[in-house]
């Protein structure tokens, strides 16, 4: 079950819009409170102020924060309109997301699947937006030779933990002490939106900053746009006071294939 203190509104103009992107956002983080307020009451097209007044209200009970993400201008003015109506204590706990409104709905889910704050849902929902403006560029390079599965971990410094550090498993730019490993991707699907979101839900987990092909672990987002296909190798480099749990963790979910093979 989530620990999830930031819930999310998805406000659109069209009321199946708003409540497919709550059911993806809904799968990739499982508890994590997401409200749809789209369409008009009579199921026309359109922003209804009672729907999205009742959305953050119920967003914002027990205290939560949350998170608004909107589909067309028109919807932020109407948002903007009852947030300027609600109480001072809720209008305080509420934040309007500058995003995309599908992409930045998943990356705010799966980051307040954590656990995260407003600051930090706010943050992931908004940089869902440069995470595919950005050009796919040149990626990290993994090692060519695959490493064994399971335990074999190893500090990019060549020191030895729970494993050989012969392996030649090395990170460029990666800081002295940090814990290496490659697993060998078993989906054949690749890594779609929902091992992704499991990878990301799961290394969250771990007091450790982790990067997987030299991206940010903890992006869904970031995770998808590595395009990684069945059989490509993925280079997980972790530090941090757990660190090690971390790689050996992500290790163990590749070679089981996040439960699809």
């Amino acid at each position: 079950m989530s620990g999830s203190t930031t819930a999310l509104v998805l406000v659109s103009h069209s009321t199946a819009l708003a409540t497919g992107a709550v059911e993806l956002a809904a799968q990739m983080a499982p508890g994590v409170t997401i409200l749809a307020a789209g369409g008009m009451d009579d199921g026309t097209l359109g922003t209804s102020y009672e729907k999205i007044e009742g959305a953050l209200l119920e967003a914002t009970a027990d205290g939560r924060a949350a998170v608004v993400l909107t589909d067309l201008g028109s919807a932020v003015l109407t948002t903007e309109s009852v947030l300027e109506m609600l109480h001072d204590d809720v209008v305080a706990r509420v934040r309007l997301a500058d995003a995309p409104f599908v992409e930045g709905a998943v990356a705010a889910a799966v980051t307040a699947f954590g656990g995260a704050g407003l600051t930090e849902v706010l943050a992931s929902a908004e940089q869902a937006g440069a995470t595919f403006a950005r050009s796919a560029g040149a990626q990290v390079p993994v090692p060519v030779s695959p490493t064994p599965a399971g335990p074999n971990v190893s500090t990019v410094n060549g020191s030895m933990s729970n494993g050989s550090a012969s392996n030649g498993l090395v990170t460029e730019g990666a800081p002295s002490g940090a814990v290496s490993a490659v697993a060998v991707l078993r989906n054949p699907l690749g890594l779609h939106a929902r091992p992704a979101a499991l990878m990301a839900r799961m290394l969250a987990g771990f007091d450790a900053q982790v990067r997987v092909n030299g991206v940010n672990a903890a992006s869904v987002l970031e995770l998808m746009k590595l395009g990684a296909t069945q059989g490509q190798q993925l280079q997980v480099v972790a530090e941090g006071p757990q660190g090690e749990q971390a790689v050996a963790a992500f290790v163990q979910a590749v070679e089981e294939g996040f439960g699809e093979v």
